[in-house]
């Protein structure tokens, strides 16, 4: 199925599946989904401004040059995914699953992503100054160059994070996770 330059705007596609689909500058704003499905699909300078995405699945998907600008995804898996030269201004992620996705150089500053899994994600050199990254599970996922300055990342596991290689001035952090960044950086802590 092609969609070359159609306006989807406000459409519905709740409980709707797509197959190795291609979504070329086609307009999904103020697109609503519950339960979709989109498998191994491409979307080429695809406008998801203000959209909404619920429970929906983006498995093995290509997102290059799309606009994400306020749109939300609640719970919704993105495994294998890979996104290109996109923008995400105030994009908001609640929960989910998002490993082993590629955001390499992604400009992330002041989104919001809470709760998310990224393990194994490609994040390097992603752009997420001032970004809300709270209670994320980033384990195993790349971080080199990250620039994380401001950002909260409060009760995210930040185990595969080097401080040597990520700006992280004023990031904000909870106790543990200094403790374990300490750690990282070879010193001792004593309780």
């Amino acid at each position: 199925m092609d969609v070359m330059g159609e306006d989807w705007w406000a459409r519905d596609l709740s409980d709707q599946q797509f197959d190795g689909a291609r979504f070329v500058d086609a307009d999904l704003s103020e697109a609503t989904a519950t339960g979709a499905t989109f498998t191994d699909c491409t979307f080429r300078g695809v406008r998801f401004n203000a959209s909404h995405w619920t429970d929906t699945a983006f498995t093995g998907c290509t997102f290059h040059r799309c606009t994400f600008f306020d749109a939300r995804f609640e719970r919704c898996k993105l495994v294998g995914s890979s996104f290109d030269d996109c923008t995400f201004d105030v994009l908001h992620v609640d929960g989910g699953n998002w490993s082993f996705v590629s955001l390499r150089r992604a400009p992330l500053e002041r989104v919001e992503i809470v709760g998310a899994r990224f393990r194994e994600a490609d994040l390097v050199g992603v752009k997420a100054a001032h970004a809300v990254l709270r209670g994320c599970d980033f384990s195993g996922a790349e971080l080199l160059d990250a620039d994380l300055t401001g950002a909260d990342l409060t009760g995210s596991d930040l185990s595969a994070l080097d401080p040597r290689h990520a700006r992280l001035d004023g990031a904000i952090i909870d106790t543990t996770q200094a403790v374990a960044l300490a750690e990282s950086l070879g010193l001792v802590v004593h309780p």
